[in-house]
């Protein structure tokens, strides 16, 4: 009797709880209540990281909230891990470029392979270091920070950041970087830039990915979705650009494709809400 009250409340607080045109599919375990990344490789699954002062894990959890494996990343340090990304081999790529007051240089990438591969619990990381050369100021300014990030994908042996602007006044600029998906110690190319919208809560930029075929770019904001096709070069945003209002104003911090016309969405936990995974059909 206990045990269907409970599970009828839960359905009803979610039923209730207003997620926009966004699918939950499962409340994440208790522990994940900073997931800042997240990335599927196989079906009916992802793998996550959490960001500044977590430890230097990656998790795999199912679409049904079970947790399934814990792998320690070793040569690597959760400085500010904020985003995952995964290539044609499903290298994961751990993204510690957190970067709150664009006072950080020692900015990196960390390259696994594919975790679903690993039989122990240990999985050895490369290091692909990198700087912004646009940027000369590290005690910057309240309307010179501009070189946090939290978002990047793999695209044709590279990877692109996409920088988060906490700039106050707030332009909604982000900045487009690409450097190469391998170990070594990079400057950073400067391939574009663009303006997501004029609301510094939702419009700055906290993930990104690519659909498997390539022909589809999505970056995330706190209830924000930026669709980009039609694109032929490094600046994608030259190529079609779609908003889209997803409805809600959670803190969401992560997204992957599941196919190519389907993603998982995650966000924090903030004031007893989020700390969910969800999923949206693009149209």
């Amino acid at each position: 009797m206990y045990k269907f009250l409970s599970s009828y409340l839960l359905f009803f607080f979610i039923g209730c709880a207003n997620f926009g045109v966004l699918t939950v599919l499962t409340d994440l375990p208790k522990e994940f209540d900073e997931n800042s990344g997240i990335v599927s490789i196989s079906a009916n699954s992802i793998w996550l990281v959490e960001d500044k002062g977590n430890a230097d894990e990656i998790y795999q959890v199912d679409t049904k909230g079970k947790w399934l494996k814990t792998l320690k990343v070793t040569n690597a340090k959760n400085h500010d891990w904020e985003d995952l990304a995964k290539d044609k081999n499903n290298n994961v790529y751990i993204g510690d470029f957190g970067n709150n007051e664009s006072r950080r240089k020692d900015l990196v990438i960390y390259k696994i392979p594919n975790p679903e591969n690993e039989k122990g619990d240990k999985i050895a990381a490369e290091k692909i270091e990198f700087s912004y050369p646009e940027q000369t100021n590290f005690s910057p300014k309240k309307e010179e920070l501009l070189y946090d990030a939290e978002a990047f994908f793999y695209w044709k042996e590279a990877l692109f950041i996409i920088t988060k602007n906490r700039a106050t006044p707030f332009s909604g600029e982000a900045f487009i970087y690409k450097v190469p998906a391998q170990k070594g110690i990079y400057k950073a190319q400067l391939v574009g830039s663009f303006v997501t919208c004029a609301d510094g809560d939702s419009c700055r930029v906290t993930a990104a990915t690519i659909a498997p075929d390539e022909k589809t770019i999505v970056l995330l904001g706190n209830g924000i979705l930026w669709k980009f096709t039609n694109y032929t070069t490094d600046n994608f945003t030259e190529g079609t650009m779609e908003t889209i209002d997803l409805g809600v104003r959670t803190q969401l911090e992560a997204v992957t494709f599941a196919d190519n016309n389907s993603l998982y969405l995650s966000d924090e936990e903030n004031k007893k809400t989020g700390r969910n995974l969800y999923s949206y059909r693009l149209k």
